[in-house]
């Protein structure tokens, strides 16, 4: 086998065998070769419906074929120039006419650069060093942010390397629980510089805020002059046109994106007030830089995409959702299983759980082990899904629904063996 080869031969060089520990599961992960529409094909040969879409990026699906062409045509161009170009204005135009809270707006290589930026950001407009994040929440693998963190991390919700006088500055409060943050920011509010939230935790699996929830966060914000963050690196143009802060119409005052922004290239942003944004250098005296901010062929793969992103896409895309929803609880009610589908939009996942999972304390009570034996099952049948419990599945617009049937049907299959 091709893909066991590879993987005692990748241990070699890298740790763990892989470059990120969200791609490790056992025995070996599969590698793999190409990818194409819904489908992976690994090195051994067999072919996958892929409904892990590279952790979120692939909206479109693999290798869509506006964005291929038109990055292929930048890539005769160059790759890089270490210089503004005139596709960094056009797509900040098309961002902010999307984003509610986006009125100016700085490009990242990667999620967790966007997050750290927003982080410093807030504190220099503020003045106050705390920030708050939610238990589970995972906001990219820098020290600030790396506690009690979900998706890689959850199971090592601290790393070693941090130092502690770093993450004092890190309060910790459980997501949905108004009382619990209530208090903590009663306690803290002259040092607390920002909260951050993803307003759909998407790194422990798939948990949406409670009805009111980003509400209260907005209105707890502006009433102790703490700035809101809206990490949407996963729900940044998959929830909406807009994201999450048009879906729950909730406007935050920083927002991050990531994943779908990139196209399938690496990129990431930060966004928000103008007030805010002028504070980045050289306009400030905020830092943030970056030898690859605003990458012509990832600007490329972004405008490539975001052009084929309306509304009738959404209003697609999200039927698909609906659809496979639907069928993932009529088996779970047929089979009279305790456990919890959960999901929205293009987003779904399975709670190996008999309770309602509205937080990381909660999420953590789920059975890995059954999640795992349903994990291989799936991949046994052609289903590539994310090998952990604590990440979110995610459908494309290349899904058919022939596909999504096959999904709802090997699901069934995989459940039924799960719980023998």
């Amino acid at each position: 086998m091709n893909s066991k080869k590879l993987f005692n031969e990748s241990k070699k060089y890298l740790p763990g065998g892989v470059n990120s520990p969200v791609r490790s599961f056992k025995p070996y992960p599969v590698f793999i070769e190409k990818g194409y529409g819904p489908n992976l094909w690994d090195v051994d040969g067999n072919k996958y419906i892929d409904y892990c879409l590279g952790y979120g990026p692939l909206i479109l699906g693999h290798g869509n074929s506006n964005v291929v062409e038109d990055v292929c045509n930048q890539l005769k161009i160059g790759t890089t120039y270490g210089a503004p170009t005139g596709n960094e204005i056009k797509l900040a135009k098309m961002i902010i006419e999307r984003i509610p809270c986006a009125k100016m707006i700085r490009f990242t290589n990667s999620g967790t650069e966007a997050t750290m930026s927003a982080i410093r950001l807030a504190r220099g407009f503020t003045g106050k060093d705390k920030i708050v994040k939610f238990e589970g929440s995972y906001h990219g693998a820098h020290d600030y942010v790396l506690v009690k963190s979900g998706s890689g991390a959850a199971t090592l919700p601290d790393s070693l390397g941090i130092p502690k006088d770093t993450t004092k500055n890190t309060l910790s409060c459980p997501f949905n629980n108004e009382d619990a943050l209530l208090k903590l920011v009663s306690e803290e509010k002259e040092n607390i510089a920002a909260i951050i939230v993803e307003p759909v935790m998407a790194n422990i699996g798939c948990v949406e805020p409670n009805k009111g929830y980003l509400e209260f966060l907005r209105e707890i914000t502006e009433e102790n002059d703490i700035i809101l963050i809206f990490d949407e690196i996963i729900t940044g143009f998959r929830l909406s046109k807009g994201g999450a802060q048009t879906y729950y119409s909730v406007t935050p005052d920083i927002v991050t994106l990531g994943k779908i922004i990139g196209g399938g290239f690496p990129m990431g942003a930060l966004a928000g007030k103008k007030e805010l944004m002028k504070m980045l250098a050289p306009q400030g005296n905020v830092y943030q830089a970056g030898t690859f901010n605003g990458n012509p062929v990832s600007v490329q793969g972004s405008i490539s995409t975001l052009n084929q992103l309306d509304s009738e896409f959404y209003n697609n895309l999200n039927k698909k959702g609906d659809y496979l929803r639907n069928q993932i609880g009529d088996t779970v009610e047929e089979l009279d299983l305790n456990i919890q589908p959960v999901g929205l939009s293009s987003m779904f996942q399975i709670y190996f759980n008999p309770e309602k999972v509205t937080n990381y304390e909660l999420a953590k009570k789920s059975d890995v082990d059954k999640f795992s034996v349903y994990f291989h099952e799936l991949l046994n049948r052609g289903i590539y899904i994310p090998p952990s419990q604590f990440e979110c599945n995610f459908i494309s617009s290349s899904h058919s629904y022939d596909d999504l049937d096959k999904l709802g049907n090997s699901i069934e299959e995989a459940l039924k063996i799960a719980w023998k």
